[in-house]
């Protein structure tokens, strides 16, 4: 895997002390770099932070040939917000056309929908409206809806899947959806379909986030190499 900064942070389990955007000629020249070289098999696309990289972004991704997974990004576990909200409309038309798998929480998928959700019926909907807006497909997660168990809903034009499992009790969650959604990207590069790499990505970061190491004193990393530690 290789990757395209937009933006240099700095954050701890704590949460987000600065957000320092690169240039956008930056941005595109180290995607380039990769594209030109290397290639793609899948994309992942995460913090775009301002309607300037969601465009540049999108001119980008046109080029490249390959499924792009679009996490919404908008805000840190923390609460820091990540994406101007001027930004939330360049989301919508840019990026949520090109998605061959959208991955939104329930907080994002609010603001980009307009559609309360509180539960699995509003996920539904939600999700209905992502579809509507040209992703070729939805994961619906639900961790921010209440309840004993977490559903996450994969939606496709043809039908649903449910994804469901014991909510763990923890507050190393830091970077959830972004594993989430980098781990599906993995899957799709490896040639799986669509629903065999959401349901292997969900397996893989529910282990992480029961096996987490619990460091630092807010919201901590997820345990990401635990199948490496297991295959030995």
């Amino acid at each position: 895997a290789a990757t395209a900064i937009t933006a240099i942070t700095v954050q701890n389990t704590l949460g987000v002390h600065g957000v320092h955007p690169l240039p956008l000629d930056l941005i595109e020249a180290q995607a380039r770099a990769v594209l030109d070289d290397i290639g793609a098999d899948a994309i992942k696309t995460g913090m775009l932070g301002s309607v300037a990289v969601v465009e540049r972004v999108a001119a980008i991704l046109d080029t490249a040939g390959a499924p792009v997974v679009v996490d919404p990004v908008m805000v840190a576990k923390g609460g820091a917000p990540l994406l101007d909200d001027d930004a939330v409309g360049a989301v919508r038309s840019l990026m949520i056309p090109r998605a061959a798998l959208l991955t939104p929480n329930a907080p994002e998928a609010e603001t980009l929908t307009g559609v309360p959700v509180a539960d699995l019926d509003g996920q539904r909907r939600a999700g209905d409206a992502l579809l509507a807006l040209g992703a070729s497909a939805v994961l619906m997660k639900g961790g921010h809806v209440p309840g004993p168990t977490v559903l996450d809903l994969l939606m496709t034009p043809a039908g649903e899947t449910l994804l469901e499992g014991p909510r763990i009790e923890t507050t190393s969650t830091h970077g959830t959806g972004c594993t989430l959604a980098s781990a599906i990207a993995a899957g799709l590069a490896q040639g799986w379909s669509l629903e065999t790499a959401v349901t292997h990505g969900w397996a893989y970061v529910s282990e992480a986030i029961r096996r987490a190491p619990g460091l630092g004193g807010g919201h901590g990393p997820l345990d990401h190499g635990w199948p490496l530690r297991d295959r030995r």
